[in-house]
Parts: structure tokens; sequence; C-alpha cells
């Protein structure tokens, strides 16, 4: 009797402590969502929500700071670089509503990840599996191109995440300012005490501090798609990779 109960205790103080992780990544999102840290990325934003886009006059913009989107017990994070204007500043979720996110969510479908290929929009059905899509910066900066300042006011929100995320396995940075912003995230926990090795390319794959993987692959923009930097065989190799080093098959 006495073992069993050191098992249960065991068993509902692990729960428990899950339970609290789901909480704090949803108070997290809601604390990302109320953010006004940066004047230049909300000025932005705004303006970008109420001029809009000729082809989408109709909308109603997200025009805030874009929160993660995902399972909450992922074993895999996507980071990638900032909210599109007209995309995820538009429709409230990580690429969703633009190029980027039409290539990138096929692939997250064929590789076991999502549930659907199409995203279009924060009610479209779309759910994650042992995955998760966060970003360096929540705001969509003017030229796709956040000031440093603005990514050290948006650094500690990445922090929080990944340390909320107890059964996270891999990191997959989508693009070199996503992979540099993890970088930075190692550095700044104290987990790593210098750069060193870590340098980012398509394709790498490195073992960091917690059992866990940092991958790299090219961002999924327009001009890396277009132009055939990046192909759909490419990036599916990077998403099946991780599967694997996450335990997923």
């Amino acid at each position: 009797m006495a073992r069993f109960l050191t098992l249960y205790n065991r068993d509902v103080a692990a729960i428990a402590t899950l339970d609290s992780k789901r909480s704090g990544l949803v108070v997290l999102n809601e604390r990302i969502i109320a953010c006004e840290r940066c004047a230049r990325l909300r000025e932005h934003c705004t303006t970008v929500a109420r001029v809009k886009r000729r082809a989408f006059r109709d909308w109603e913009y997200w025009g805030r700071p874009v929160p993660s989107f995902g399972d909450p017990q992922a074993r895999v994070l996507f980071v990638g670089l900032a909210p599109g204007a007209h995309g995820s500043n538009r429709t409230g979720r990580p690429f969703t509503g633009d190029g980027s996110g039409d290539f990138l969510y096929p692939l997250l479908h064929r590789a076991g990840f999502a549930s659907q290929a199409t995203a279009t929009h924060r009610d479209d059905g779309m759910e994650l599996h042992d995955a998760r899509i966060t970003s360096v910066v929540r705001c969509a900066p003017p030229g796709n191109k956040p000031l440093p300042e603005e990514m050290a006011n948006c650094a500690p929100f990445l922090d929080e995440e990944i340390d909320g995320m107890p059964e996270l396995r891999v990191i997959v940075c989508l693009g070199k300012i996503g992979f540099d912003g993890v970088v930075a995230h190692l550095m700044r926990t104290g987990q790593i005490a210098r750069r060193g090795e870590l340098v980012f390319g398509h394709g790498v794959e490195y073992r960091v501090p917690g059992e866990r993987w940092l991958l790299g692959s090219y961002h999924p923009s327009l001009q890396n798609t277009n132009t055939g930097k990046l192909t759909e065989a490419m990036m599916l190799r990077v998403f099946m990779r991780a599967r694997k080093l996450a335990g997923l098959g």
C-alpha cells in the first residue's frame, strides 16, 4: 500500500505540473496579445490593419501581437521570424494567410504534424499534433525587419514558451533569425556559455542541453520558395528528421 501511495502521489504531482505548464502557455499568449512594448511595431500593425490590402478589404484584421499556436504538450517547436503584415497580422495565427503559410502547412500535414493542408484563418479547423509554432518577434515589422531592441523586448516571451513545454525535444528554426533567436535564448538562460559551433544552415542539426535537438531550415518565404532555394522536398526532409529525433517515428 505504501508503494502504491508513493507512485500515486508522484503521478498526481506530475499531472499537476503538466496542467500548470498548459495554463501557463495560455496566460503567456494572453500577455503576448496585450503587449505594447514596441511603439513602432504597434503603430505599424494597427496602420496596416486599418488601411488593409485591397484584396482583403472585407477582412477585419487581427492587428495585434500574434500568439503561438499548437499543442501545449508538443515535442517539436517551430520558430519563425515574425508575423507577415497581411498574413498573420491579418488572421491572428502564425504562418496563416500568406505565401509562406501556403508552402509550410501542406508540408506539416504531410509530415503528420498538421490535421489539414490548408490554413486560411483562425477558425478553419486546423490542429497541430505534437507541434507548436511561434516566432522570435510577435508583431509584424516594417519591411519584415525588426530592430534589435524590438527583438530584445520579445525575447522573454520565447524564454517562457520554451520553459513551459516540458515535453519539448526538437526545435526547428525556420530561417536564420529564428535560429539566432533560439541560440540567444540558450545563452540568455545559461544553457550554453557561447555560440560555438551553432551555425545556421539548411538541414543542420545540433544536440543542445536538456536532451534536445536544434534543427535549421531555410525560411518558407516566397523569395526562397519561388527561386528554388527552398523546395518542398528539402523542407519535408527536415520535418521528417524532426519527427525521428523527437521519437515520433
